[in-house]
């Protein structure tokens, strides 16, 4: 007897062709032309071919190199000031709300999440009038604490402003990395948590000991989220300092950096293909980071899954 044949899926593709087509078209093809355009040079007002010339230029004049390694140190700061202040609340909160003991948990976590739904721009304007010396509500706030002397204009200062920022950026986002770590949290089987308690496991305990470990894949899935979003973060910055970072660049990042390679701000020109440069240099970090993660990482997390 012969086999009969499978049929062939053909509504598989039908239904992938959408999506397929769309990310191709806003992602894929975009990112092939940023690539491309950073082999090339405007050369008499034509695109030559220079191969890895622009990367040379990034790395080996002082005029590209000194602005793009301090944007990156920016960035990286940026980076760990979320992962060690927002994602740790952001768990922390989590548990609290998880917490069947806790009334109105439903307010706290609209409450929480709600600044994740507002504008960059609002954001950042409401901080900096929020900040200002002159015209701030903190500078009145801290007075009727008695702080007052601790007040600084923290968003003009090169030494606290890009760690200012950043702080405002967790209290926008906290809201995100808690409801991921709620709903994880939610999935554990009451089976689980009642074993434990028959074993004398609660409490503070019963966190680290049993649901903490079960947790840890969607706080490494948090935390490459935060390592992405953060080395492709601008609106906040731009929104806050405008497009040079100030003060004197001390809140720069490849965001912003970006931009004024690309369109150019004041009296700098832009250059597209040393823009295209910088931007497929972001892209790369940000590839190796999650490369890093998927088998690096991911992989020892898989144990703690059930």
């Amino acid at each position: 007897m012969t086999e009969a044949k499978r049929p062939i899926r053909w509504h598989i593709a039908v239904f992938l062709a959408p999506a397929v087509l769309i990310y191709t078209a806003i992602m894929i093809l975009p990112l092939f032309g940023t690539l491309q355009l950073a082999l090339f040079r405007s050369v008499d007002q034509a695109q030559t071919f220079v191969g890895l010339d622009n990367f040379r230029t990034l790395f080996g004049d002082p005029r590209w190199s000194a602005g793009f390694w301090n944007a990156l140190k920016n960035n990286t700061w940026f980076f760990i000031v979320h992962m060690l202040v927002q994602n740790p609340i952001g768990v922390v909160l989590a548990a609290l709300l998880a917490s069947p003991k806790l009334r109105f948990s439903a307010f706290y976590r609209t409450a929480i999440f709600v600044p994740t739904i507002l504008s960059f721009v609002i954001v950042g304007f409401a901080w900096k009038l929020i900040l200002s010396p002159l015209w701030g509500v903190a500078p009145n706030l801290l007075d009727l604490i008695g702080l007052k002397s601790l007040f600084t204009p923290w968003l003009g200062k090169e030494a606290y402003a890009l760690t200012t920022l950043a702080l405002i950026s967790v209290w926008q986002f906290v809201g995100i990395p808690m409801m991921l770590i709620y709903a994880a949290l939610l999935t554990i089987p009451d089976e689980v948590i009642e074993a434990a308690e028959c074993d004398g496991v609660t409490g503070m305990s019963q966190f680290w000991k049993i649901k903490l470990p079960l947790i840890l894949p969607s706080i490494g899935i948090i935390s490459i989220l935060t390592f992405v979003g953060n080395f492709n973060a601008f609106d906040l910055i731009y929104s806050a300092q405008g497009a040079l970072a100030g003060p004197n660049y001390s809140t720069d990042i490849l965001g912003t950096f970006l931009y004024r390679a690309f369109f150019g701000f004041q009296l700098q020109i832009g250059d597209p293909n040393m823009g295209a440069t910088i931007a497929t240099m972001m892209f790369l970090i940000i590839l190796v980071g999650v490369c890093i993660y998927l088998f690096g990482i991911q992989t020892r997390l898989r144990r703690y899954q059930f």
